[in-house]
C-alpha cells in the first residue's frame, strides 16, 4: 500500500520543504517552502531591476517576459527590458549587487519570495538571478482563474559548479544550429559548461586560420567557423554557460595529419578515418619531433585567443603508443632521455603542452589518463574510467570532474544517471579533499548519433544529471524524479529541442508514407541497444552509414514501458483490480498491434526487421494478461482447479522471457519483460 500511493504522499527531503500540491521544479532547489496564496497573471505583469548587474540581465529578463508569454498566452505590455526600466508598479523586483564572471565558482545563488501579490528575487550575481528567472518559469501553474505563481520562499545555490555538457561534434558532424538550441536546454536545467570536443579521428571540426589545412582537409568541408564559434561564445556566455574547447592529443589525431603529416609519428599518407573503431597503430602524434611544438604552439595561440574560458581540454586518452613503439627515432629519444615507458613519454609531451597552455594564461585539461606523476597541480582531471581515478586525484590535490556514469551515449535509463553521485564512493576523503572534486559532465558522444537523432540522446537524460550536480544529494526520490522530468521535457521542446518532432519524421520516413500508429506503438515500448552492445553485432558503422532505423528512432528510456512497469509495481504490492483491469488493457492493445503492424510492414520494407521483435511482444503480452487474470481469480477465490498454471508451464515462460530479453533489431524491451516476469514472480509463489 505505501508503494501505491506514494504519489499521493508528502515528498520530504532534507533541506527541502513540500506542500500538499507538487512542484514541477528541476532542479530541485535546496530550500523550497510553500505559503497559502497565488498571485495571478494578466497583462499588466511587469518587472523591475534594481542594483549592478551584467548587461547580460536585461537580455535574459526578456526573453522571461517573451517564454512566459508564450506559456500562458497573457500577452504582457512590457516590451524590451534595459537599464532604463524602472516601474514602481513592478510585480517582479530583482535586485543584483555585481555584475557576474562566466567563470569557474562564480556565486550563482538567489532567493525567490512570493507573497502579497509580488514577487523578490535577490542574487548576489545576475547569474543567480537568471537561475531565479528559470525557477519562476517551472513554477508557474493554473487553474479555473488562470495562471499562477504560488507563493512561495526558495532558497538556492547549486552543490557543485562544474555542471557540464560535452557534445562530441567530430564522429558524426554536430552543426551550429544544434549547438546553439542545446544551450537554451542547457540554461533551463541550470548547467554552466558547455564542453565542445572538436577534433578526433573522424575530423578535424574547427576552422584554423593559422593552418587552414587542417580543417580544409581534415573534415570533409564539415567545420565550425571562427565566427560561429564566437556566437556559439556569445550565445552561452548570455546564459550564464563557459565554452571549453577539446583538442584530443597524442592520439586520436588522426584529422590532424591529412593536412600536416609531418607531426604523426608513422610517415605516411594519412585521411580522416570514416569508421568508428580503435585503430591500431593508432595514428598518433611524434612528441620526440622538436617542429611539433612551435606547430601546436602557433595553433594555442590562435585558439586560446578565441575560446576566454581558463580551461583548454587537450584530450590525452587511449594512446596505445604502438606507433611509438614502431618507430626506431622515438624508441632511441626514450632512451636517451632514460624514460621507461610510453606513458612517461607522453607525460613530457603533456608538462610541454601546459608551458604552451600557460603562455597564454590558460590551465590545462584532460582525461584521467594523464593522471601521472609530475603533472602539476593546477590541471584539471577529467575521470571518464571510474570513481577510483576521481577520488586518486582529489586525494592528490587536482581538481578534478567525473563523466563516468554520464555517459548518455549509452543509452542507460535518467535513473541510472540521477542515482549516479560523484561523491557515492568518496567516503574516505577528507573535507579539503571532497573540495577538489568539482562536479561533473554529461558525455555525448556521437558514434551512434546524428544531427536529427542527438537531441533525443540529450534529453530529457541529462536533465536527470543536472539535478544530480546542483540539488541536495538526499534528493532520490526516483518516481518523483520522472513525474518532474516528464513536464520538464514538454518545456524542453518548446525551447527547440527536437527530440519529439524528430521521433514522428523518422517514423513516418521508416513507415514508407503508411499510417505509423502501429509502428508507434510498438517503437513507443522499446528501447535501443544498451552500452556498446550495438557495436558489437558484427556491423561496421561509418561516418555516412545512415541512422535512421527503429533503433535510431527509440528513446533509450521508454515512458510507456516504465509506467507500465510502475503499475505492475502497485498492483503487485495491492492486488487492486482497477489496476489489473489496466494491465490488461494494455496488454490487449499490444496483442493486437502485432497484426497492424505487419499490415504496415508490407508496404514499408524498412520495418520488416521488428516482425520477430513484436510477435515477442505479443506473446508476451499474451502471457502477463493470462498471469494478471489467473491472480485476480486467485484473489477472489474463483480459481478453478483446471485454471491453474503447472510448474511446467511455468518454467516455459520464464524460458520464453530469457529468449525475448535478447536484442533483435538493435532494440529491447527488457523493462517490460522484468515487469512481467514480477507477475510470473507471484504466480509461483501462490503455488
Amino acid at each position: 500500500m505505501k508503494r501505491f500511493f506514494g504519489l499521493l504522499l508528502l515528498f520530504i527531503f532534507t533541506n527541502v520543504a513540500y506542500s500538499q500540491e507538487l512542484l514541477d521544479l528541476m532542479p530541485m532547489p535546496q530550500k523550497v517552502e510553500r505559503k497559502e496564496g497565488k498571485l495571478y497573471l494578466d497583462s499588466n505583469f511587469r518587472l523591475s531591476i534594481n542594483g549592478n548587474p551584467d548587461v547580460r540581465l536585461y537580455k535574459a529578463t526578456t526573453r522571461f517576459l517573451r517564454r512566459l508569454d508564450e506559456q500562458t498566452i497573457v500577452w504582457f505590455k512590457q516590451d524590451q527590458i534595459t537599464s532604463t526600466v524602472t516601474d514602481a508598479r513592478a510585480i517582479l523586483n530583482i535586485e543584483v549587487s555585481r555584475p557576474a564572471k562566466v567563470v569557474l565558482k562564480e556565486d550563482e545563488s538567489y532567493s525567490i519570495a512570493i507573497s502579497g501579490g509580488k514577487i523578490k528575487v535577490k542574487a548576489t550575481t545576475d547569474l543567480g538571478a537568471m537561475y531565479a528567472l528559470e525557477t519562476l518559469l517551472q513554477l508557474v501553474q493554473a487553474d479555473e482563474k488562470g495562471f499562477y505563481f504560488p507563493n512561495i520562499e526558495i532558497t538556492d545555490a547549486p552543490r557543485f559548479p562544474w555542471r557540464g555538457l560535452m557534445i562530441d561534434v567530430v564522429r558524426h558532424f554536430i552543426p551550429y544550429e544544434v549547438i546553439i538550441r542545446n544551450i537554451d536546454a542547457m540554461a533551463a536545467v541550470k548547467m554552466n559548461v558547455l564542453h565542445l570536443h572538436l577534433t578526433d579521428d573522424q575530423g578535424f571540426r574547427i576552422e584554423s586560420k593559422s593552418f587552414p589545412k587542417l580543417h580544409e582537409k581534415g573534415s570533409n568541408g564539415k567545420y565550425l567557423t571562427q565566427e560561429q564559434i564566437k556566437d556559439i561564445i556569445n550565445y552561452a556566455s548570455d546564459r550564464g554557460i563557459r565554452v571549453v574547447p577539446e583538442f584530443d592529443m597524442p592520439g586520436h589525431a588522426s584529422s590532424w595529419f591529412p593536412g600536416y603529416p609531418e607531426y604523426a609519428s608513422a610517415q605516411r599518407i594519412y585521411e580522416i578515418e570514416t569508421k568508428y573503431s580503435h585503430f591500431e597503430p593508432a595514428p598518433t602524434m611524434d612528441p620526440t619531433n622538436e617542429n611539433l611544438y612551435p606547430f601546436l604552439d602557433q595553433f594555442f595561440k590562435e585558439m586560446t585567443a578565441l575560446f576566454p574560458d581558463e580551461y583548454i581540454h587537450i584530450g590525452g586518452d587511449e594512446n596505445s603508443g604502438k606507433q611509438w613503439d614502431a618507430n626506431p627515432k622515438i624508441q632511441e629519444y626514450k632512451q636517451r632521455h632514460n624514460l621507461k615507458s610510453n606513458t612517461e613519454l607522453q607525460t613530457q609531451f603533456n608538462h610541454r603542452l601546459q608551458d604552451i597552455l600557460s603562455r597564454y594564461k590558460k590551465k590545462m585539461m584532460g582525461w584521467d589518463e594523464i593522471l601521472e606523476p609530475g603533472i602539476s597541480k593546477d590541471i584539471m582531471i577529467h575521470s571518464w574510467r571510474g570513481k577510483k581515478s576521481l577520488n586518486e586525484a582529489a586525494k592528490k590535490g587536482y581538481p578534478v570532474i567525473l563523466s563516468h556514469g554520464f555517459y548518455i551515449d549509452l543509452l542507460h535509463s535518467a535513473q541510472d544517471y540521477y542515482l549516479n553521485d560523484p561523491l557515492s564512493e568518496s567516503k574516505d576523503l577528507a573535507a579539503n579533499e571532497l573540495s577538489n572534486i568539482y562536479g561533473g559532465e554529461a558525455a555525448m558522444w556521437t558514434e551512434l548519433a546524428t544531427a536529427e537523432t542527438i537531441d533525443s540522446r540529450i534529453w530529457p537524460s541529462a536533465a536527470a544529471i543536472a539535478e544530480r550536480l546542483w540539488s541536495a544529494q538526499e534528493i532520490r526520490d526516483v518516481r518523483d524524479m520522472y513525474r518532474r522530468l516528464d513536464k520538464l521535457n514538454n518545456k524542453l521542446e518548446f525551447l527547440g529541442i527536437a527530440h519529439k518532432k524528430n521521433y514522428e519524421v523518422m517514423l513516418k520516413r521508416l513507415a514508407n508514407g503508411t499510417d505509423i500508429v502501429a509502428l508507434k506503438t510498438l517503437v513507443d515500448v522499446v528501447e535501443p541497444m544498451k552500452g556498446l552492445s550495438r557495436r558489437k553485432q558484427g556491423i561496421t558503422y561509418y561516418t555516412y552509414t545512415p541512422l535512421m532505423m527503429a533503433a535510431d528512432a527509440a528513446r533509450p528510456d521508454s515512458k510507456v514501458a516504465r509506467e507500465f512497469s510502475y503499475l505492475i509495481d502497485d498492483f503487485v504490492a495491492t492486488s487492486a483490480s482497477h489496476l489489473a483491469d489496466s494491465i490488461k488493457r494494455q496488454y490487449q492493445i499490444w496483442i493486437a498491434n502485432h497484426e497492424n503492424l505487419k499490415n504496415t510492414m508490407r508496404l514499408a520494407p524498412a520495418t520488416r526487421e521488428l516482425e520477430p521483435v513484436s510477435e515477442n511482444l505479443k506473446r508476451l503480452s499474451e502471457i502477463g494478461s493470462g498471469l494478471v487474470s489467473y491472480l485476480q481469480k486467485k484473489s477472489k477465490g474463483k480459481l478453478k482447479e483446471k485454471e491453474k498454471i503447472s510448474e511446467t508451464q511455468l518454467k516455459e515462460y520464464g524460458a520464453f522471457f530469457k529468449e525475448a530479453a535478447k536484442p533483435r533489431a538493435n532494440v529491447e524491451f527488457v523493462v517490460l519483460i522484468k515487469a512481467t516476469e514480477k507477475l510470473l514472480d507471484l504466480v509461483q509463489k501462490d503455488n
